[in-house]
């Protein structure tokens, strides 16, 4: 009877090859850094688009300036990452609720774009965006009315 050998192979010592051209294992991805700036504006933007959201609030002179996305702090380790928006909501939006919905949204993209493991995702809600003085508000409401009954009359025709 033949002897067995036995060998022992390593993730990190086999190459993987595909078309002639040498795939990356997740054992060579440690080599791999994301800047807080790109974390940053991917934060920025899934914020940006929760209903409810007015702006975003610069807290820093480099922000001020734009050399950093506005509104948004970011601490970048190794594989996690912790992050700070500072934002102004719409008058009448629920806070709670807002805070919540842009928690799950950046954790979401960040996570799925960078691969990072979002710890916390701390929003910080600095103001409320006012409507405009009560006779222009008055005047963008009659607006508004006057165009969803052009819609509805134009429906029925």
């Amino acid at each position: 009877m033949e002897e067995e050998k036995v060998v022992e192979v390593k993730a990190e010592d086999v190459k993987v090859e595909n078309e002639g051209q040498e795939v990356v294992s997740e054992n060579d991805i440690k080599g791999i850094n994301i800047s807080e700036e790109v974390v940053a504006t991917i934060a920025g933007i899934a914020a940006q688009e929760v209903k409810g959201v007015a702006s975003m609030n610069a807290s820093g002179i480099g922000e001020m300036f734009g050399r950093k996305p506005k509104g948004v702090k970011v601490q970048v380790g190794e594989k996690d990452t912790v992050i700070d928006i500072s934002l102004t909501i719409e008058y009448g939006a629920r806070i709670p609720d807002i805070a919540w919905e842009v928690q799950n949204k950046v954790k979401t993209q960040v996570e799925s774009m960078t691969g990072l493991n979002v710890v916390s995702v701390n929003v910080h809600v600095q103001g409320v965006n006012m409507p405009k003085k009560k006779g222009e508000q008055k005047a963008i409401d009659d607006k508004v009315e006057t165009t969803v009954e052009e819609v509805k009359d134009k429906k029925e025709e």
